[in-house]
């Protein structure tokens, strides 16, 4: 069986923030501590204008937030093909009042200049794992695609769903771990591409530094 369920939840097309900050006051370095270079992490600063730009960000991972969205959905499973978590996420650039707010601030803290320099980013990520009664456990599918470019990771959005819906998951991992010896002996990345190509989807494409 699947066990999987297709949300309806869409990537923004429009990449950019404008609507700036009530605060006068330059912001703190520690406003952008923890700068987040080429994932979806937010810094503090970048919380303030989301929230501003009515786009709230989520909590990911211990002190860490992100613009996401679950992309598949599963019932809760112990056991056989387990979905480990399917995500849409985004990441802003500036414009308009907000990146001319920041501008202003960067005579003050050239830290801005991390801000400013972003280009707006979208990202999908799918991770299938198997975990079995036996001790078999592995990532069955983990993978990741982000893009400066909207249009094409929603093209890779839109034809990589109707794929990964019909795949019944619990079959698809008993395969792979019948061919074990041909991946797991592999590096990350290796083991990586031997996946898409069992699957037959696009080669992963993810960690793509953020600023211009």
């Amino acid at each position: 069986m699947n066990y999987l369920d297709l949300t309806n939840n869409q990537f923004t097309p429009n990449g950019y923030w404008n609507q700036p900050l009530g605060s006068l006051n330059p912001p703190t370095a520690r406003e952008l501590a923890l700068f987040d270079q080429n994932g979806y992490d937010l810094t503090d600063l970048e919380q303030c204008y989301a929230e501003v730009n009515l786009t709230p960000a989520k909590a990911h991972r211990e002190h860490r937030r992100a613009l996401k969205l679950p992309w598949f959905t599963q019932p809760e499973r112990v056991e056989g093909a387990v979905l480990n978590h399917s995500l849409l996420f985004e990441r802003k650039g500036y414009t308009g009042e907000a990146l001319e707010q920041l501008e202003r601030w960067t005579q003050t803290n050239p830290l801005v200049y991390k801000i400013i320099r972003m280009r707006p980013k979208w990202g999908l990520d799918f991770s299938m794992d198997y975990a079995d009664r036996a001790g078999n456990v592995f990532e069955v599918l983990h993978w990741e695609y982000d893009g400066f470019d909207f249009d094409e990771v929603e093209a890779h959005k839109r034809q990589l769903e109707p794929k990964l819906a019909a795949i019944d998951w619990d079959d698809a991992a008993a395969s792979v771990l019948k061919l074990k010896d041909q991946w797991h002996h592999l590096d990350f990345f290796a083991q990586s591409d031997w996946k898409c190509n069992y699957f037959g989807i696009v080669k992963e494409r993810f960690k793509m530094v953020i600023w211009e």
